[in-house]
């Protein structure tokens, strides 16, 4: 038996399966219903590391809407009481449904519900449908619920793709929409330029290697979580176009009405508006102008109600 990260402890679960890329308003749906069949037993989703295209060809993978740890966190948020993160390996790829349903499902998880999509592929090649399961589970004692995906507006389907989209368009609003609530990515606030400060409008930068998808390059309306408070903030996400010494699109938000120290502090920013393209303007007069307008535009927000801590 192979080492998967399973509970293995003989607790009856009811249990779903997934990607859950975003943790959207049709993934929160899935887990909403898994709970309201529990009837007392454990609530458990299973997801994985990465994308299976991540494995079987990089270069088509799409990235991320959030990390691992944030998905996880967004999971549970949504009602599971079990998050099990499965390693997308080779090995595990080439798992037969069987295997499957007997090493994951019943030894691993002790599963008596698994409730998924009427597209739901599992085992080596996808060889495994939902008439699999229902087939094969059954006689284990294994109930098999089919639901069907979620759709908004009349008919839109949500997906993680068209979340993707929107988020590396810009349309923040639309990806809120369909999450359920507004993006955010968070990491470690490090030293920037430090030319904020000297243009009135100090940042707090987050690292590098942050967590979750960073929208399109632009200037945002938001929120920033730090030091265990939130404010409203001016976020930039691009390059310093006007300075051109900045070789990433980097996130860095100007908190409204604070000031504060956070270095190697963990920050979350989270974007609700967008207000406009980042720009290269002819002089530092004409960017600060630029900055102005953002924050009377954002306080205008606040004060409107559509932005809100």
């Amino acid at each position: 038996m192979t080492d998967w990260p399973l509970p293995r402890d003989g607790i009856d679960s009811v249990v779903t399966i997934g990607k859950f890329d975003g943790v959207h308003i049709g993934h929160r749906e899935v887990v909403s219903q898994l709970r309201a069949r529990a009837n007392g037993r454990r609530v458990v989703v299973i997801t994985f590391d990465r994308h299976p295209l991540e494995l079987f060809d990089p270069a088509r993978a799409p990235q991320p809407i959030l990390s691992i740890p944030q998905k996880v966190e967004a999971l549970l948020g949504a009602g599971a009481d079990r998050v099990v993160v499965l390693p997308f390996t080779t090995e595990f790829a080439a798992m037969s449904p069987d295997e499957f349903i007997d090493e994951i499902l019943l030894t691993g998880v002790s599963a008596s519900l698994v409730l998924v999509g009427s597209d739901f592929r599992f085992g080596a090649k996808g060889a495994g449908t939902i008439e699999t399961l229902i087939a094969r589970g059954t006689p284990a004692g294994l109930e098999v619920v089919r639901l069907d995906h979620v759709r908004v507006d009349g008919g839109v389907k949500v997906s993680s793709s068209t979340i993707r989209g929107a988020i590396l368009a810009g349309d923040v609003e639309t990806a809120t929409k369909l999450l359920g609530r507004p993006h955010r990515v968070r990491g470690v606030v490090v030293q920037g330029h430090q030319r904020g400060r000297v243009l009135g409008y100090p940042t707090a930068n987050l690292e590098e290697d942050n967590e979750g998808l960073v929208p399109k390059a632009g200037v945002y309306a938001g929120i920033i979580r730090v030091l265990g408070e939130e404010f409203f903030g001016a976020i930039s996400v691009g390059r310093n176009p006007t300075f051109n010494d900045v070789t990433r699109d980097q996130v860095e938000t100007h908190a409204l009405d604070a000031n504060f120290n956070a270095y190697g502090a963990t920050a979350e920013v989270v974007f609700i508006h967008w207000v406009r393209n980042v720009e290269a303007f002819g002089s530092v007069d004409d960017l600060i102008v630029a900055l102005d307008g953002d924050v009377v535009n954002i306080r205008g927000m606040i004060a409107k109600g559509t932005l809100h801590l």
